[in-house]
């Protein structure tokens, strides 16, 4: 474990400590809690669900998917077998995971009045917004908060008194599928996150943060930490040396056993591909990126960490493909079929949020385009991507990024009353670029 006077697991305790507290004891009608990436913020959400329902507070939880939903179900029947919880759903003919018929202690309902009296009441922010004429809960506890929209949490609020707000501020800003010019600015922008609204009129808030990284390893927090979370740093809780991806197999010297061998060694490796520009689905990066999971695969990965006193094989279902378009997913999905290739996840960042692999292969957002729109240089995006992995990140991108950044400075409008968002995307891509360079492994294919 890290051995430089900073103790991970002393630190994240006293973080958790002075949050729960604030929860439990405290009198403020919110707490906001923000999360790197892979700092527990479940671990956190079900520790202070279960310690509200001991002390005797009934609470509703808000998630924002329905796999949000289950996922918390499931946590804490693991960790409270006797604890009711109500899983509130919708009345779509598969509302919920399966998974949940086998709990006993689990309560399933489309109508909230069927749930009352349980200590905990689970569901998406979409259903709760639905619950009409019941007596309010005391306490709530919003998950992802940063992906909720504030005309999300104005719809629910009426239903509980106070409210743990926990949330990663990195990642991408709340879906909105109209535009959301009109109100830049305003107090009541509907489409801004439950937590910056909530914010701008509670200033005098509680606000804490999770100081430790317990996914990212300790080759990977530093970057993300200065790209993405300038003004709240934080920490990988392993060290150096604390895990380890190697292969059973020897480089055959391609460009991606090359890159493989460089993520292995370093944490981060970029497959540089000529410059070019391309259509969004460029056969040759996509190629690339099946390629480099096929040799992944091939090359017999295993990972040593601290979960395990002996390695690991990296499987296709501890892997994932995370790309920008939809598009883009479906053509490395064909071409990974192609390969023989099964099981690994392959997505967008949307889709990818929230989730960890040993190892991720990413198709750069900017590879091969002409321009830098403010979707492609969005901060949130870039940020899931590169935080996805416990061990390494492979990306691919054609050359010529880093001109076409500075040809393309940011030239969004200033609108009063909105909070800038620091750091911009285009300040993100180039820190990381500037990394992924030392990490460089041109290919000719």
């Amino acid at each position: 474990m890290v051995t430089t006077g900073f103790d991970p697991g002393a630190e994240a305790a006293r973080a958790t400590g002075a949050i729960l507290d604030d929860t439990l004891r405290g009198s403020a009608r919110g707490v906001v809690v923000d999360s790197p990436p892979g700092a527990g913020k479940s671990t956190l959400v079900v520790r202070a669900a279960l310690e509200l329902a001991a002390a005797g507070h009934p609470l509703m939880v808000i998630a924002q998917t329905n796999a949000q939903v289950d996922d918390l179900v499931v946590r804490l029947a693991e960790k409270d077998p006797e604890l009711p919880v109500g899983r509130l759903h919708s009345s779509d003919s598969d509302p919920y995971d399966k998974v949940l018929d086998g709990l006993a202690n689990v309560t399933k309902s489309a109508k909230a009045a069927d749930l009352a009296g349980l200590d905990v009441v689970i569901s998406t922010a979409a259903k709760w917004a639905h619950v009409k004429n019941v007596e309010p809960w005391g306490h709530a506890i919003v998950d992802e908060a940063y992906q909720m929209r504030s005309d999300a949490l104005l719809a629910v609020a009426g239903l509980f008194e106070r409210a743990l707000f926990v949330g990663d501020p990195g990642q991408l800003d709340p879906f909105s599928i109209v535009g959301a010019d009109q109100w830049a600015g305003l107090s009541y922008d509907p489409s801004a996150s439950a937590v910056s609204t909530l914010l701008a009129h509670n200033p005098e808030l509680p606000q804490h943060r999770l100081p430790v990284s317990w996914r990212l390893p300790a080759s990977a927090a530093p970057l993300v930490s200065d790209a993405f979370y300038p003004y709240t740093p934080f920490r990988s809780g392993t060290d150096h040396g604390d895990r380890k991806l190697s292969f059973g197999v020897a480089s055959d010297g391609s460009g991606p056993d090359r890159v493989l061998d460089e993520a292995a060694e370093s944490g981060w490796g970029l497959l540089e591909l000529p410059a070019r520009h391309t259509p969004r689905t460029d056969p040759e990066a996509v190629r690339a990126v099946a390629l480099v999971v096929r040799r992944l695969l091939d090359r017999g990965g295993v990972a040593t960490s601290e979960r395990a006193e002996e390695p690991v094989p990296v499987t296709a279902d501890r892997v994932a493909v995370g790309t920008a378009h939809r598009d883009q997913a479906a053509a490395v999905r064909a071409a990974l079929t192609e390969l023989g290739v099964t099981g690994v996840a392959v997505d967008t960042a949307n889709r990818l949020q929230g989730r960890e692999f040993d190892v991720t292969v990413v198709l750069h957002p900017l590879s091969g385009r002409p321009d830098a729109t403010a979707f492609h240089l969005e901060t949130g995006r870039l940020c899931v991507l590169a935080s996805r992995h416990r061990h390494a990140c492979v990306v691919v991108c054609r050359e010529g990024v880093a001109e076409l950044l500075d040809e393309h400075p940011s030239t969004e409008p200033v609108q009063l009353g909105v909070t800038v968002k620091f750091p911009d995307g285009w300040e993100a891509n180039h820190t990381v670029l500037a990394h992924l360079s030392e990490h460089r492994v041109r290919w000719r294919p």
